[in-house]
């Protein structure tokens, strides 16, 4: 087998789809021979849901750019921390501006653990697996049936964490909080049941809901309570349901943005996170609540989420920004990257948005159109730039507090091997929405 960097270079710069899965499941393969196995994290969310674990958050991280690279740090820190709770991570409308499909994602975590010399379950998750509320009421069933497409390429590529995003079909027009959410736990409930049917003997995929959009209102306790009641009522006593809930908090993705470019101070409510990780714990047996859009909190946030049992973590865009800000990423092509924003997303720019505004929300839809650009860097600079993104690991590692936490892993998640089944796949997911971190 030649260099697995260059395995992960050839298959993420290729264009032909056929070369793509072969070349991914070579690593797949060769991540097998390895110990290495992509996993669901469900079993060890059961057990905090049991109160048998706590004092910890898991950071599911979003890797939009220099995936492979990036995850060699994330296991460089995993290693020296002796950390196995964390999660890599890509949204449905990542995987379009990104241009990063489910297979090729995979092959980037598992090459980069054979690289670093990690052994054990990798935890890969779909995040924001979110349904258009304009395109459900214009045709729930094929929006739906669009999503299945999606989740069933995502579970065959190893994708056995799946956060389903039904919260655009929250309806606040509707007079009581169960018929806010009839539309939510109604397609959440029919995607678990479809998730249960195809996911590979021998596992339990882990499922996500969402109560509440990020960037809207804040979530309340009878918003929980009416979702996991109308859910459970329709998936039944023996379909085993959802592992944590996604709740609204205060935050947005990719921060509030002021108009010189900065990121507004945000208030996190973190009265609401903990009662709801509580509520989602004692009455439903599930890990706890899920934080979305953290990733332009202030520093000393990031030590309250364990404090309050927060169950997960969800972490983008300071990767992005410190990738894009970093005085190693070469001038020249941070110039052409800009003039390509506002030469073709000039129609995305908001009426009184300041250009500093416009190209901080957007610039992360380059990442796909620069993809080659940027896998290409000299291999110095990319040192550089990456060096420092790791230090962002080990800090948030060490806040959250995962440190010594793949012993606890081992307890509760054993993994086999499971041969990927990506025949099917042939997915272009949508590059719109807001559905990522």
């Amino acid at each position: 087998m030649q260099n697995i960097e260059n395995i992960v270079r050839e298959l993420a710069l290729s264009d032909n789809r056929e070369k793509k899965k072969k070349l991914a499941k070579a690593i797949r393969e060769k991540a097998i021979e390895n110990n290495i196995y992509p996993w669901t994290i469900n079993d060890f969310y059961l057990a905090r849901g049991k109160g048998e674990l706590n004092g910890f958050t898991v950071p599911a991280i979003n890797l939009r750019t220099l995936t492979f690279d990036l995850a060699r740090a994330i296991f460089r820190v995993a290693r020296k921390l002796n950390a196995g709770a964390f999660i890599f991570e890509i949204a449905k409308s990542e995987m379009g501006y990104t241009a990063q499909i489910p297979a090729e994602y995979t092959s980037a975590c598992l090459a980069a653990a054979i690289a670093e010399k990690f052994s054990g379950p990798v935890f890969i998750q779909g995040d924001h697996f979110q349904l258009k509320a304009e395109k459900y009421k214009e045709n729930p069933q094929k929006e739906i049936e669009n999503m299945k497409l999606l989740i069933k390429d995502a579970i065959g590529a190893g994708f056995y964490n799946i956060d389903i995003d039904s919260s655009t079909l929250v309806d606040l027009s509707k007079p009581t909080t169960k018929e806010q959410q009839l539309h939510n736990y109604k397609v959440c409930a029919l995607l678990t049941e479809f998730i249960r049917k195809i996911q590979p003997q021998g596992l339990d995929v882990s499922i996500g809901g969402e109560i509440g959009e990020v960037g809207g209102k804040n979530s309340t306790p009878e918003e929980l309570r009416f979702f996991m009641q109308g859910y459970k009522e329709l998936i039944g006593e023996n379909t085993l349901g959802i592992s944590k809930m996604s709740i609204q908090t205060g935050t947005s993705h990719g921060g509030v943005i002021l108009p010189d470019g900065t990121v507004a101070k945000v208030k996190l409510d973190f009265d609401t996170l903990k009662k709801l990780s509580k509520l989602a714990r004692d009455e439903f047996g599930m890990a706890g609540a899920v934080q979305h859009g953290a990733s332009t909190l202030p520093n000393d946030a990031f030590g309250k989420f364990p404090e309050i049992e927060t169950a997960e973590v969800h972490l983008a865009t300071q990767f992005q920004n410190i990738i894009y800000d970093s005085p190693f990423f070469p001038a020249q092509l941070k110039e052409k990257i800009y003039a390509w924003i506002k030469e073709n997303l000039s129609n995305e720019r908001k009426e009184g948005q300041t250009e500093e505004q416009f190209i901080y929300k957007t610039r992360k839809k380059a990442l796909g159109p620069f993809k080659e650009d940027i896998i290409n860097l000299p291999a110095d600079i990319k040192k550089k730039i990456v060096s420092e993104v790791e230090k962002e690991f080990q800090f948030l590692f060490e806040k959250l507090r995962i440190k010594d936490t793949k012993d606890l892993v081992s307890k509760y998640i054993k993994p086999k091997a499971i041969r990927p089944d990506m025949e099917d796949e042939d997915i272009s997911p949508e590059i719109d929405g807001e559905g990522d971190d």
